[in-house]
């Protein structure tokens, strides 16, 4: 009898190996590398995705309020999973670590959303429901989805068809080599798994590189197996492989890491090395404050001391200094702006600026209407330290004042020279009778 019993517990173990933990006849979709791309990176719907293990008792105990979300949530969004200890490449692709593992693929399915709330049905529904408003609201805003996953030559491959170019025997010279921009080329092929594992990275960093470079860094894709011309013409053996192309150089090749931020990072550095430094502008008028916050992550705004307190030579050195930071952090793509203190005070209110006095800087996120103050010395040293907390999530903001841009006065520009004090009127005192100063009229 114990041994009937044995022999039965194994076949069971067998039974939920081979067949996963949910059945054709549940609500919950069974995904696999073979129809994952076409069932949830190619579709409009938001998506919940548990990645299991059929041995994890987690994943066993989790299955009754999957099963029930599933059927709750059916029509309204989908509910799917994968057996990640037989598909290790799909859980891997998607970091994968532990079981289970919930992600959440909204409007941006190149990013899924990690889920951290609790296992009953009630709150992954509520998850579902809230995720689901999120991606309305996207929409509504205008805000691009980014589920388009067709692969390149249609049966599997490198990139996403959104923001990485097709390049083809016929179009490479005239898209890539007589580019002004950087190009970053992923030959690939269709049944090569590391290139599949690449698709997702080198879209999101196609799509990122768009936007930060304003498309001076663009990444392309070559199916190597159909156009083999050009495969054979850069020494292609193996897959996936990227080179970079710069106009009158030779192809490099790239051997950096291949996640989303490693691509970014090595087409930023590659962006840097030619870009020129950012502009630093007067604010001049109004335009010019909502064009320069508006289309950059963040706007420097320094509000310098006046030209009669400084001088010429005075007013330079801070400008200087200013831009010796603009050339450093050129990678970041910012804003930069400058103005005389007292010429734009509702800005500087709207800012809780002057408290520190002049020479004043603030950074300001046009998009979330939040902005961070120098509380540092405005020297290299100071300015340095304020931004690189900036750029990596440090430092305290608060919300701009009024919760949109101040109104911004129009004045001239300055025309680099000291300041002149204003002339006053000469006053005649010839007809006055100095003896009759000072006695009181009766």
């Amino acid at each position: 009898l114990l041994l009937l019993l044995l022999l039965s517990a194994v076949a069971c173990v067998l039974v939920l190996s081979v067949q996963g933990l949910y059945s054709p006849s549940d609500d919950v979709v069974d995904l696999s590398p073979s129809n994952f791309d076409r069932e949830v990176m190619q579709s409009d719907s938001l998506w919940l995705v548990e990645f299991y293990a059929p041995w994890c008792g987690h994943c066993q105990r989790l299955v009754p309020d999957w099963k029930k979300a599933a059927t709750a949530l059916k029509g309204i969004v989908k509910v799917g999973a994968v057996d990640a200890d037989q598909h290790k490449s799909l859980g891997g692709q998607y970091g994968v670590r532990g079981f289970p593992t919930i992600k959440i693929f909204g409007s941006n399915k190149n990013k899924p959303e990690d889920y951290q709330g609790g296992r009953s049905s009630q709150a992954i529904v509520d998850a579902a429901i809230n995720a689901l408003r999120s991606l309305v609201k996207d929409r509504m805003a205008g805000k691009s989805g980014g589920s388009d996953q067709s692969r390149q030559s249609g049966s599997g491959g490198g990139a996403s068809k959104k923001d990485v170019v097709e390049l083809t025997d016929d179009n490479f010279d005239q898209t890539v080599l007589n580019s002004d921009d950087v190009w970053m080329v992923e030959f690939f092929a269709p049944w090569c798994g590391h290139c599949k594992n690449l698709e997702p990275e080198w879209a999101a960093a196609a799509t990122e590189l768009k936007e930060q470079t304003k498309g001076k860094v663009r990444l392309g894709a070559v199916d190597a197996t159909v156009h083999q011309v050009l495969a054979s013409r850069y020494g292609i053996r193996g897959f996936p492989t990227i080179k970079v192309f710069r106009k009158g150089e030779d192809p490099e090749d790239y051997e950096g890491g291949r996640s989303r931020s490693d691509i970014v990072a090595r087409a930023l550095d590659l962006f840097s090395e030619n870009a020129p430094p950012p502009e630093l502008l007067e604010m001049l008028n109004e335009d010019v404050l909502k064009k320069t916050c508006e289309d950059h992550q963040l706007c420097i705004i320094a509000v310098l001391p006046h030209i009669l307190d400084t001088g010429a030579s005075g007013r330079n050195g801070y400008l200087e200094v200013m831009m010796k930071m603009a050339e450093k952090y050129k990678k970041k793509m910012w804003g930069w702006l400058w103005t005389e203190a007292g010429a734009q005070m509702e800005l500087e209110t709207s800012l809780g600026i002057g408290g520190f006095g002049y020479p004043a800087m603030a950074a300001i996120n046009a998009r979330k209407m939040k902005f961070a103050l120098l509380k540092g010395s405005f020297s290299e040293t100071g300015i340095h330290e304020f931004l690189r907390d900036l750029s990596v999530g440090r430092g305290s903001t608060a919300p701009v004042g009024g919760g949109a841009l101040p109104k911004i006065n129009a004045v001239e520009p300055w025309d680099g020279k000291d300041g002149e004090l204003p002339v006053e009127d000469d006053i005649d005192l010839s007809d006055v009778e100095l003896d009759d100063l000072g006695k009181d009229e009766l």
